[in-house]
């Protein structure tokens, strides 16, 4: 019967996606909100909520915005440059001394000029978009149109908005639609799930952050290309374990690139890269993951694994994110509820 009621819970919930994620997407918005609005309501006097709301949302939209204009200006302008070199390097059909023969001959052999113009050169760029815009169009007014997507995005800030309105009374009020019985584990139960998420994600985004500025500060000082942009990626990466591996494949690519435009000897520009990833991992595993997340997780790294290719295949990338917090949730109340371990 339980598995009945799974298998239909899970069909409505899936029938049902189109209406139910923007209002999860708000959900999620007015949660990392809450803390902000509390701040100005309460700290800052200011008496009404809807103010305080408001006040919320300029904020935050001036500070995005403010961290846009001076990143992504410079990001764009450096990645324009290493662009141009890339496509010239490929171009040039002699052996570059400081390039070894082997890593020539691969990258001419299996990287196409046309396709690599298209996607690192502004004009192939324009000319891609305009090639593919009536096919994308033609899927995109069989699923959502520009229209839906700004009345989805216009319920999302509604419902934040009411959210917000009565943030308190919503988050304590809905166990009463469930039976009496039920309501003390059902509390319970999303009291630990707020307290694990809580922990890790906190956790994890100050390490990905502090990795992040550790890895661009490292790139600026061996002076590799697109520092600041690398350095950030790769600490963006961090948020999932072992994904930050994924580093690798453009930090070889900006190796080739630099050696190609400034003659220094491709593996030793290689290897001041490589040092400064095992300089930051060390300085991640000793002191960042230790003294931020301690014992967040407990699970050893067979687990990690196994969970991040379990969730990551029920959920996509969502399920990588969340999969630590919820295994360890899942873990403790098998010890605790199952196996009554105390």
């Amino acid at each position: 019967m339980a598995a009945v009621i799974i298998v239909g819970i899970v069909m409505l919930l899936n029938r049902l996606s189109g209406v139910l994620v923007p209002f999860f997407l708000a959900w999620l918005v007015s949660y990392l909100l809450f803390p902000l609005v509390k701040f100005f309501q309460y700290r800052c006097r200011l008496h009404y909520r809807i103010a305080a709301i408001l006040v919320s949302f300029l904020i935050v939209g001036a500070v995005l915005t403010g961290v846009f204009w001076l990143m992504i200006p410079p990001m764009i302008a450096e990645g324009g440059r290493v662009a141009d070199l890339l496509v010239r390097y490929v171009q040039t059909d002699e052996t570059i001394s400081s390039i070894p023969s082997m890593v020539h001959r691969y990258v001419h052999d299996n990287v196409d000029i046309v396709q690599l113009k298209k996607i690192v050169t502004q004009d192939g760029f324009i000319d891609t978009v305009k090639e593919t815009i009536p096919k994308v169009w033609a899927v995109i007014s069989q699923s959502i149109s520009l229209l839906s997507s700004v009345l989805t995005l216009t319920m999302v800030l509604l419902y934040t908005l009411f959210i917000l309105l009565d943030y308190e009374e919503i988050t304590n009020g809905w166990a009463l639609l469930l039976p009496r019985r039920y309501r003390p584990f059902a509390k319970h139960l999303v009291a630990d799930i707020e307290e694990g998420m809580n922990k890790y994600f906190r956790g994890q985004a100050l390490v990905a952050l502090c990795v992040g500025v550790l890895f661009s500060i490292g790139f600026v000082i061996i002076d590799f290309p697109m520092a600041i942009a690398l350095g950030m990626f790769i600490g963006l990466l961090n948020m999932v374990p072992y994904l930050q591996l994924v580093g690798f494949i453009p930090t070889i690519i900006l190796a080739i690139v630099k050696a190609a435009d400034t003659g220094q000897n491709f593996w030793m520009i290689l290897l001041m890269a490589l040092i400064v990833f095992a300089v930051v991992q060390t300085i991640q595993d000793t002191i960042l993951t230790p003294k931020i997340m301690g014992h967040v997780t407990g699970l050893n790294s067979a687990i990690i694994l196994l969970s991040l290719s379990i969730w990551g295949s029920l959920l996509g990338i969502l399920g990588m994110i969340i999969a630590l917090p919820m295994t360890t949730l899942l873990i403790n109340y098998y010890q605790k509820y199952i196996i009554k371990q105390k």
